[in-house]
């Protein structure tokens, strides 16, 4: 239903992906239409027995399968992995209208409209097999959480509202300990790039969080751009930020 509504109001893309990069592009005359140009390829996984193509000598495995909408990943240093299995937030002022309610179709063609499972889950490959034999959920109750670095034993994930602080043992596969909010992030009922992404200096003294723009175009005003489309240096110590880069 959503692929024959799409084709209804809008058109696709006839270039190849040729014409658009390269020294010379290919350019064409702007076609303004109601419904942006749109061609969404719908999300499925690898089917049975297939898997990407490797090098000479390799081969491919899966690690883990089954994880609700994982979106990032973190190798600790004792080779377990956390994934951030998350979605978008709820944001009840992001695509209004007609315009709107064609981006939920595509998005959801895309796999990218179900519920956030809002959790930061552990693999363990304890056999050196190349598969997580151990599958842990260490936090939950988050809030779209994505980017996640590990500061000597402090543990910090990036929600989409802001960046808190775990205490971690290495090898522990659960944590209960409340987070502690480090520093508060830009969210809101817009929110339109949600996800936010952590870096730590080499000195472990600043974090360094990407905090996306609130739009494509800033199509709703810049006031809804106030410190995003943005990289924030954040103070580990106290939580104090600046806008590193924008």
């Amino acid at each position: 239903m959503a692929g024959v509504l799409l084709t209804a109001c809008g058109e696709t893309a006839r270039l190849t992906v040729s014409d658009g990069t390269g020294p010379r592009p290919l350019w064409v005359s702007p076609n303004p239409t109601l419904i942006p140009t749109v061609n969404i390829a719908p999300a499925r996984g690898w089917p049975v027995g297939a898997t990407p193509r490797a090098a000479a000598d390799t081969r491919v495995t899966a690690f883990a399968t089954g994880l609700d909408h994982p979106r990032w990943l973190l190798v600790l240093p004792n080779g377990d992995v956390l994934v951030a299995e998350t979605n978008a937030p709820p944001r009840p002022d992001d695509g209004n209208g007609l315009r709107g309610f064609v981006m939920g179709l595509v998005m959801k063609r895309a796999g990218a409209a179900a519920p956030s499972a809002n959790r930061i889950t552990l693999l363990r490959d304890s056999r050196g097999s190349g598969v997580a034999d151990v599958r842990s959920v260490l936090l939950e109750g988050l809030n779209a959480p994505f980017g996640m670095v590990l500061v000597g034993n402090d543990l910090y994930v990036a929600n989409t509202d802001a960046i808190l602080r775990f205490p971690y043992t290495p090898g522990q596969t659960r944590s209960t300990a409340p987070g502690v909010v480090l520093a508060r992030l830009p969210a809101g009922d817009i929110n339109h790039h949600w996800t936010k992404n952590l870096m730590a200096s080499a000195d472990g003294r600043k974090l360094y969080v990407t905090v996306g723009s609130n739009s494509n175009v800033a199509e709703r005003g810049m006031a809804a751009e106030a410190e995003r489309a943005a990289i924030w240096e954040v103070d580990i110590s106290t939580g104090a930020h600046r806008v590193y880069a924008s």
